[in-house]
């Protein structure tokens, strides 16, 4: 990434220079709303950008352009690259910058792009003409995105302009902490995740997608390993439209084909948008300890093979969820509130047992605390597997490994850690090197030789997580003492409240089934 000299002679990066700047022209907009404003201009300033050098090659007609024309919208369906109109390029809008009616411009112009490229309509916010943006904040915040990678080529304006927005998701869902983290997983925690799944081929599932996180990271890693990004194919849900847009904008700018991305309100539970899909990977951050899902709709559906999850929480939902979209080589890394590794609340624990008992469970991760902006509630990382002896890697059925990252990390601020670079190698190396495959086809080969490490990790044998009552949590395992971080207050309210209310649901039913019934019997009595 580009840098820009300070004052005092060091380095910042160009993106926390641009972040600067646009929240100094924010005001009193809230970050929740300034972000689609922002965000949108980087997305708009990005497509023009990749319109303008195919314009430019189309115009001068050399070579396998000969003839060509530039305002063809063929020609730029042909090269995957969106038909920006005359006047939503940003040549034109830049000239209309420091015009009072600017916002209404830059609306029309996303108006345009939509009308002319049918896979973004719904997708560009048009909130440019509202009266608490101020048009000379506009018009500065235009000339800021305009500098942004200006004259590179597309593949340089897509990464420059695609780390940028990255960065803008993660500084806004900073600025908006609690609400921020519904559509943003920390970038260290999606590195994580992705370094440790591999997912180098073949089809890439998220059923709670937020704002795409997980399909750019897993497009960066297949590109980091010199692999082929064509060789991964995404598909997504996300329940919040206003998140699925993000999303869609964030893959569009880094020219991932977001078209098995879908939104619908009901969300994954009640409208699976991929009923049929076998993913290779399911790579997710699910809402924790969820209570609204609909469970009491659905308690006999066919994804709950491993038990019937409470209809106070959806945490054991998710898991079986995840499972059904699994191919039968499949595997799933995923993020999950702790206390799942030990509930027994409303069958929760004969599921964990059932599922262990399969041989499904590959690896538990112990996360620090204070990685997410929107819970304090400790998280875990699962990784499941479809087939442990798949030849793959070594077989390693009956074994689950146990990883007790919670003293890894940095505070970045008071209320927020993140894992370096070198915590993630550390940590992925470690489950890599314990499941390294034998074979010399397989991956992994030349990697280290795996050790328990007392107070980090163990590869503990099924027939110890049986002596432990089927418990996962890892400082079982890995030599550590109980402490109080087996204990959330804030978690433990949360579950219950999740099983009063259901004690109530329960309840209620009885007292239907109960009327129904004197019903009948009076009526009866009657005949």
């Amino acid at each position: 990434m580009e840098k820009a000299k300070k004052n005092n002679n060091q380095e910042e990066p160009l993106e926390k220079q641009l972040w600067k700047s646009a929240d100094k022209l924010r005001k009193n907009i809230d970050a929740a709303e300034y972000k689609h404003i922002v965000l949108g201009l980087i997305f708009l300033k990005y497509i023009s950008d990749a319109f303008e050098e195919l314009f430019h090659k189309l115009k001068s007609g050399e070579g396998e352009y000969a003839g060509a024309d530039p305002e063809d919208k063929d020609e730029y369906k042909a090269e995957n690259v969106f038909f920006v109109p005359e006047k939503a390029r940003w040549s034109y809008l830049q000239s209309k910058a420091k015009l009072p009616e600017i916002g209404k411009e830059v609306d029309q112009a996303m108006d345009a792009i939509e009308k002319d490229n049918p896979t973004l309509k719904d997708v560009l916010p048009k909130v440019y003409a509202r009266g608490n943006l101020d048009p000379t904040n506009l018009g500065g915040l235009i000339d800021l995105v305009g500098n942004i990678a200006l004259g590179d080529a597309r593949a340089r304006s897509a990464d420059v302009l695609g780390h940028v927005f990255e960065y803008f998701l993660g500084e806004f869902a900073l600025a908006e902490g609690k609400k921020g983290g519904q559509f943003y997983t920390p970038r260290s925690v999606v590195e994580l995740l992705v370094e440790m799944l591999e997912p180098y081929k073949g089809r890439v599932f998220d059923p709670c997608c937020g704002s795409g996180g997980m399909f750019v990271q897993s497009e960066k890693f297949v590109t980091g390993h010199q692999g082929k990004v064509n060789d991964i194919s995404i598909y997504g849900q996300e329940s919040n439209h206003t998140t699925w847009r993000l999303a869609k904008m964030n893959l569009a700018i880094r020219g991932i084909d977001s078209s098995q991305v879908k939104w619908n309100n009901e969300g994954s539970f009640l409208n699976d948008s991929h009923k049929d899909l076998k993913a290779d990977y399911v790579i997710a951050n699910p809402p924790f300890n969820d209570s609204d899902w609909s469970g009491d709709l659905l308690r006999k559906d066919g994804r709950w093979k491993y038990g019937a999850p409470p209809t106070g929480n959806a945490n054991y939902a998710w898991i079986q969820h995840f499972l059904y979209h699994l191919s039968p080589s499949g595997q799933t890394g995923f993020v999950l509130a702790k206390g799942a590794l030990t509930s027994k609340t409303s069958g929760e624990g004969d599921i964990r047992k059932a599922l262990i008992e399969a041989r499904l469970v590959d690896c538990i991760v112990n996360l620090p605390a204070k990685l997410f902006l929107n819970t304090q509630i400790p998280a875990c990382l699962w990784f499941l597997s479809r087939n442990k002896a798949n030849g793959k890697f070594r077989n390693r059925t009956d074994e689950i490994l146990f990883i007790d990252a919670r003293n890894i990390g940095r505070l970045i601020n008071r209320r927020t850690r993140e894992l370096s670079k070198e915590d993630i190698a550390y940590i992925s190396g470690t489950y890599h090197n314990w499941r390294n495959s034998p074979s010399p086809s397989g991956r992994g080969g030349d990697e280290g030789v795996y050790e328990d490490v007392k107070g980090f990790c163990n590869s503990a044998s099924i027939e110890r997580v049986r002596e432990l009552d089927y418990v996962l949590t890892p400082g079982r395992y890995v030599g550590l003492p109980d402490d109080e971080d087996d204990f959330d207050f804030t978690e433990r309210f949360t579950r219950l409240k999740a099983e009063f209310e259901e004690q109530l649901k329960e309840e209620e039913r009885l007292n239907v089934l109960i009327s129904e019934n004197l019903a009948k019997v009076k009526t009866n009595g009657k005949n």
